[in-house]
């Protein structure tokens, strides 16, 4: 559904976000390579969440592999409000559907 679809796109990408730094977190220093084998996910997809990982400071790159730095547990921290906040907004649109009469 076009009204949904972004969301959702977004959502599937920020799991993959997620995927990418747990095991990051688990098997670092690791590669693209590595990486992708292990999550069976596309190299280019791997990069581009590296990338953006990298960008924020969340991990770095080393000649052996991605590794965490210290912002990773705060980052961790915010994204799991972030995800506890979009529960709360997604209780109160299903509470907005449940109170449509058609």
């Amino acid at each position: 559904m076009t009204i949904t679809y972004k969301l959702d796109t977004e959502m599937e990408l920020i799991e993959r976000h997620i995927k990418v730094l747990k095991a990051v977190i688990e098997n670092q220093p690791v590669g693209i390579i590595k990486l992708s084998h292990m999550l069976n996910m596309p190299e280019h997809k791997i990069r581009y969440s590296l990338r953006l990982l990298e960008q924020e400071g969340i991990i770095e790159a080393s000649p052996s592999g991605a590794k965490i730095t210290i912002k990773a547990k705060e980052a961790l921290e915010e994204i799991r409000k972030f995800v506890r906040d979009m529960e709360k907004r997604c209780e109160e649109i299903n509470n907005i559907i449940d109170s449509i009469n058609l």
